[in-house]
């Protein structure tokens, strides 16, 4: 088992990596709500996927840094991974909202002995199936996880685990975690991160349910990711 050397009194220092593609309706909001005087907070990272909107220039007059990419989630987390100077990575979506106190979070899971972790799901609605859906997420199971939970890990931890595998154009993550799973343990800190219903908006509530259902089966029997990538794209608009 992975032992976390971030265990003594090393302080952190936290490099934040948010991939992009035309988010314009959300990159200023989240730089500002994360953004800190705190020494811990060392950077700010927006690898863009090739916007065609003022993802980027929006990024730039908030003194952040850029980093271009093509379009591939995977692809674009390694990049930013690969630029930063923190001894943690912390991988958020440009519509996600962690909690405030996520500096004070991530630092006191690391203390605890995790290498690793993510928030539960907090959705901004008052939707009682979507709550049901947050509910489930408190529970170590990999079928309740999720990008948009958000993700940190220690540098030398995600140097270990040899990074996102860039062949997967879909569940990245998930990927990812289950590569984790046989180093170190999750930690799921006991807090919501703030997810934007745009895809239940734009389908319904039963349609992204069942496809996240019928994609994740398809994840468990192996199917290749370009094929679950593909099948996703066809059940949603």
């Amino acid at each position: 088992m992975y032992q976390n050397n971030l265990l003594n009194n090393s302080p952190i220092r936290v490099s934040v990596i948010i991939p992009t593609l035309n988010e314009i309706e959300h990159i200023q909001q989240i730089i500002e709500w994360i953004s800190s005087a705190d020494k811990r907070l060392l950077e700010i990272i927006i690898v863009d996927g090739g916007s065609t909107d003022q993802t980027v220039s929006i990024a730039k007059k908030l003194c952040t840094i850029i980093v271009r990419s093509e379009a591939s989630r995977a692809i674009q987390m390694n990049k930013g991974a690969r630029v930063a100077q923190g001894n943690v990575l912390y991988f958020l979506h440009a519509d996600t909202r962690p909690p405030k106190s996520y500096l004070n979070d991530i630092e006191s899971s690391i203390k605890s002995g995790f290498s690793y972790g993510c928030y539960r799901s907090l959705f901004d609605t008052k939707s009682r199936k979507m709550k049901m859906n947050a509910f489930f997420t408190r529970f170590n199971c990999l079928m309740f996880r999720g990008g948009d939970q958000s993700l940190y890990v220690t540098r030398s931890f995600f140097d270990l685990t040899g990074a996102f595998d860039e062949s997967k154009e879909i569940m990245e993550e998930y990927y990812w975690l289950r590569k984790a799973k046989g180093l170190g343990d999750l930690a799921i800190i006991p807090k919501g991160c703030l997810i934007s219903t745009r895809k239940y908006d734009k389908n319904s509530y039963f349609r992204i349910n069942l496809a996240n259902l019928y994609v994740f089966m398809l994840f468990n029997l192996g199917i290749s990711s370009k094929t679950i990538a593909e099948t996703y794209r066809k059940l949603l608009h």
